[in-house]
């Protein structure tokens, strides 16, 4: 099949990460993959939520939010509606555990850091665009943390963490699911890796009909391979970082 915007099946879309790209947050990363844009800040504060009072752990939470004309037809804002839809609570947590899981919570103390990633537009894989961008912004507030506040001797993450979507479009394996692509897939999943290769969460879905094990496995190899790429991109916006 010949994908929508001319990629091989293989092919990301173009990638960029500009940061730090506001003036206030502690860390900030705007990142665009093809025609999504995300922008991920993390915000530091000094108190923790009442389940870890008094543990000696701190906390990385996020929250996600799409932008009323961030689609093609304006969206009314959660905020208007009164509540957050099922929506955006699954895709926050989720991008709240991908970034936990490789940072040392023992080492931040009674503090907080709060990765927002607020969608300016869309075009598929905004959730895992939040997630590899988020990192950069989270990696830069505990670089403020290390250094404007001397709360650690050495930055307390564990590895790099990013993601990407991959999926079954026309029986064809794809890379990097545009909106036009998912909308049409036969399989959708998310695949969320750190830099090591250690995998941090899978969603998979069989829209149309159920799949192999083998077709799970070639969409495990071609993400992991997109994943070191995204990784490098990371270290080299982070300028050494990490």
């Amino acid at each position: 099949m010949v994908r929508t915007d001319g990629r091989q099946p293989a092919e990301m879309r173009p990638v960029t990460l500009v940061t730090p790209c506001t003036k206030h947050a502690e860390g900030s990363c705007r990142i665009e993959v093809g025609d999504t844009v995300v922008l991920c800040t993390a915000s530091v504060t000094d108190r923790v939520p009442p389940f870890l009072r008094d543990s000696g752990r701190g906390w990385v939470t996020a929250e996600y939010g799409m932008l009323p004309r961030s689609t093609s037809t304006r969206t009314d804002r959660e905020a208007a509606k009164g509540k957050q839809s099922g929506r955006t609570l699954e895709i926050q947590r989720l991008i709240g555990r991908a970034l936990r899981s490789v940072v040392d919570l023992t080492q931040i103390g009674d503090r907080t850091i709060t990765i927002d990633c607020d969608v300016l537009q869309a075009d598929g894989g905004t959730r895992t665009a939040s997630i590899t961008g988020g990192f950069v912004a989270l990696a830069q507030a505990l670089q403020w943390l290390k250094t404007e506040r001397n709360a650690f001797p050495r930055i307390p993450l564990n590895d790099p963490v990013a993601a990407i979507s991959v999926g079954v479009v026309q029986n064809q394996l794809l890379l990097d699911l545009n909106y036009a692509e998912d909308s049409d897939a036969m399989v959708d999943m998310n695949v969320v890796m750190t830099g090591r290769g250690c995998f941090v969460e899978v969603q998979g879905t069989a829209e149309a009909f159920p799949f192999t094990r083998q077709r799970l496995d070639d969409m495990l190899d071609l993400s992991a391979k997109a994943i070191q790429d995204l990784i490098a991109k990371q270290r080299e916006a982070l300028g050494g970082l990490v």
